[in-house]
């Protein structure tokens, strides 16, 4: 047996491979990955180039296969070769793990928070233990249930970088117990904080002024809180806490939370990266949530309640200026409180806006319509469908009881069914682009199985996730450019008709999709072998093969990178301008003006310049070439419906785009799926109508060509010959998800 080592890819390994392969940038490639995923280098006073970044990121990856600890020579020997087959896999942009594994793998900061690997999680909120947790309050047994725990696992996530989704339905809200007190909240700071006078203008007290009041007072609890990230967990657990008698062993009904140690707005964040918010956003949150919470004493929470918390909380960590918080809401279908509750227009304003809300509904819902009429007036509520989650993996597999039980929701995209305390896991094949490269589609698809199994053996921080984790061993093998690979293998869309059938249960017409039966072949066989690679790796590492294995995440960041369709989705359009926004002192401007790029002001915000990329699909010329802009409501629904059927086990994000003369077909078109579809959303189609659309613009062949002539240069190589790179500037509004729902960091 050999020692404990470290697999690495050397430097003659990844020459040879730079001449071998070119990436396959898309148009917005290099500049999206430059300004979102390259990390600085402090040794070499630069950032990444492309291939440092995949060696980093595999061999982040490969060291964690757990037979690392006690391996033998042919272990290392077959794990060298598989890095090598997964750098040459990612180099090329045939696939790409997440934005998360993109940012994070290999770092210092993935060897102390194994959870940052994880793009995102789900929690249900309901009183839960903190167990063994690398955060939990001194003042609970680790198996006390406690109303604080959910929300604290959901600021902690949230921190780290993750998007979270929380169930609020009723099952969940009704464990609650009754809020049993007011809490007299002083948030205090030291005169000597950079912080204080900001802080006093948010509502925070002079720490000296509320000694002074309280000389003879000893009946409060005092929390200073550190400079860290648990920190701000355990003050607002308290905060929480306090409010119940049985999480309040010191029956004291005063909190004094002290943030004069908080670092100021724009000191530098060490290990995640970017700089501070200060205290500030903090001390918001603090009251508005105690100002919740003291609202309902002598009575129960509320949904609403729960998720406004969720929102106060997502809305301090968004403060930030490099995290951004993505939530998911799910209530229950019949709380018409909770769906209608962004029509307060004054909270949707100050905090509301920071989830996404769905209702989680069975096959046997029937009642679309005020679903679909909130659709057509704020583009929500979304619908997940547990039913199906809990009892299919693909649908073409059939009825099998309980193959996912413990399924309670999903993360903020849609495309993972999750458990408690479970992560979504993932990593995407563009096939469109491996095929080019040669690759066998199997062979890709089966170093992502492997590549995401690895993931499930990082170290996780939350004993509640450790348990989902081990059990399940859930992984996500997104396939994306999903309409670019068929329409070039098929020749046409896999939607090929519609036949006129009878809906089984209620004798009503509707459309029953035709799909080409070379389209069902190959995804099948995709999904075989998924499979196959995961049951022999499990055999390998001893562990459970995963619950399930392959879904369609919506892309987004990562699909730019080699220009592919996001997802399932169809491209907004054959030619349009793709806007980026960028700060105005980012030092890629200037080679973007120079290759003769568009920019001028951004109309939206201070300090920022909008930069125009003429982009055409993959396609678009060809007779059967379909956008959002073109494409049916009916087609699309058709569309994830195939993927659910014969590619994903898990779930299929999809937000189907629609036109105005189509609204009436929504409510129709979720009933008819409702035995397919796991989870979906809507939004109506805008096309150009909005001046300098701030994410994309319909144009004609005619404007594109026109735009590409005044383009000149190579941005790479001019960036590179005029720049030093200077560091920590990024896009101002990449996400890792086509829909912005899920942060890139």
């Amino acid at each position: 047996m050999l020692d404990k080592r470290v697999i690495t890819l050397d430097s003659d390994f990844i020459n040879q491979v730079k001449k071998e392969i070119r990436p396959h940038w898309g148009e917005l490639g290099w500049v999206t990955y430059k300004r979102t995923y390259a990390r600085w280098l402090d040794d070499k006073n630069r950032s990444e180039n492309w291939d440092e970044t995949v060696k980093r990121v595999i061999e982040g990856n490969i060291n964690l296969d757990p037979r690392l600890k006690h391996p033998t020579s042919q272990i290392v020997k077959e794990l060298t070769n598989e890095a090598q087959q997964l750098f040459k896999l990612v180099y090329g942009l045939s696939a790409t793990p997440s934005g998360r594994n993109l940012w994070i793998s290999g770092t210092d900061y993935q060897k102390r928070n194994g959870d940052s690997l994880n793009n995102c999680w789900f929690i249900a909120i309901r009183p839960q233990k903190y167990g063994d947790s690398h955060i939990s309050p001194d003042y609970l047994k680790k198996d006390q249930l406690a109303v604080s725990m959910p929300f604290s696992f959901t600021f902690d996530q949230l921190m780290k970088g993750g998007g979270v989704g929380f169930s609020v339905v009723d099952s969940n809200i009704n464990q609650i117990p009754t809020v049993d007190q007011e809490v007299d909240l002083s948030v205090v700071i030291d005169k000597n904080s950079k912080s204080y006078s900001p802080s006093l203008e948010k509502g925070a007290i002079d720490l000296d002024e509320w000694k002074k009041g309280h000389e003879k007072d000893q009946d409060y609890v005092y929390y200073k809180l550190p400079d860290t990230r648990e920190g701000w967990v355990l003050a607002n657990a308290r905060l929480i806490d306090m409010h119940f008698n049985a999480t309040n062993p010191e029956n004291k009904k005063k909190l004094v939370l002290d943030i004069s140690n908080i670092r100021p707005y724009g000191a530098k964040i060490h290990g995640f990266g970017g700089t501070a918010s200060g205290p500030m956003p903090l001390v918001e949150m603090f009251l508005d949530i105690n100002q919740v919470l003291n609202n309902r004493a002598g009575k129960n929470l509320t949904a609403v309640d729960a998720t406004d918390i969720c929102n106060l909380i997502g809305k301090t960590v968004v403060a930030g200026n490099v995290r951004r918080s993505a939530e998911l809401a799910l209530g229950s279908s019949d709380n018409q409180d909770f769906i209608k509750m962004k029509q307060d227009k004054e909270k949707l304003y100050h905090h509301r806006w920071a989830s996404n809300n769905s209702v989680a509904i069975n096959s046997k819902f029937k009642d679309y319509d005020p679903i679909a009429d909130g659709i057509l007036h704020n583009g929500e509520p979304g619908v997940v469908n547990l039913e199906l989650s809990r009892n299919y993996g693909r649908i073409v597999d059939g009825y099998q009881p309980g193959i996912d039980n413990e399924v309670e929701g999903t993360n903020p995209c849609g495309e993972i069914s999750l458990s408690n305390g479970e992560p979504c896991n993932l990593f995407e094949v563009f096939p469109f682009i491996a095929e080019k490269q040669g690759w066998d589609l199997k062979e890709a698809f089966a170093l992502a199985a492997r590549y995401t199994k690895r993931v499930t053996f990082s170290h996780y921080d939350w004993e509640v996730s450790r348990n989902a984790i081990n059990k399940n061993r859930r992984i996500g093998v997104s396939m994306s450019g999903i309409q670019d690979w068929l329409l070039n293998d098929l020749g046409h869309r896999v939607v090929i008709g519609f036949k006129d059938v009878e809906d089984p249960a209620t004798g009503e017409k509707i459309k029953k999709a035709i799909y080409d039966p070379k389209g069902i072949k190959v995804v099948d066989q995709l999904y075989q072998a998924v499979v196959e690679a995961d049951r022999k790796y499990s055999q390998e590492l001893h562990c459970n093969p995963s619950i399930k294995h392959t879904t369609v995440k919506p892309s987004g960041t990562v699909a730019k990178l080699a220009g592919v369709s996001e997802g399932m989705h169809f491209h907004y359009s054959g030619y349009l301008i793709q806007r980026i926004r960028f700060q105005e002192s980012d030092p890629l401007l200037p080679a973007l003006r120079a290759c003769g790029y568009h920019t001028e002001p951004d109309i939206y915000t201070d300090h920022t310049i909008v930069v125009d990329f003429p982009i055409k699909a993959a396609n678009a010329d060809s007779k059967n070439f379909a956008s959002a802009g073109t494409v049916s409501i009916a087609e699309q629904f058709a569309t994830q419906a195939f993927l659910q059927t014969y590619w994903s086990d898990n779930a299929v994000s999809c937000t189907v785009t629609f036109q105005d003369d189509e609204s009436k077909q929504i409510a129709p078109l979720l009933h008819q799926y409702r035995h397919i579809i796991k989870s979906t959303s809507l939004l109506p189609y805008y096309g150009g109508s909005l001046k300098q659309a701030p994410k994309q613009q319909p144009i004609s062949k005619d404007i594109y060509l026109e735009r590409k002539k005044q383009i000149t240069g190579d941005v790479e190589a001019f960036f590179e010959a005029e720049n030093d790179d200077i560091k920590g500037l990024e896009l101002v509004d990449q996400s890792d998800c086509a829909s912005g729902a899920c942060p890139i960091k």
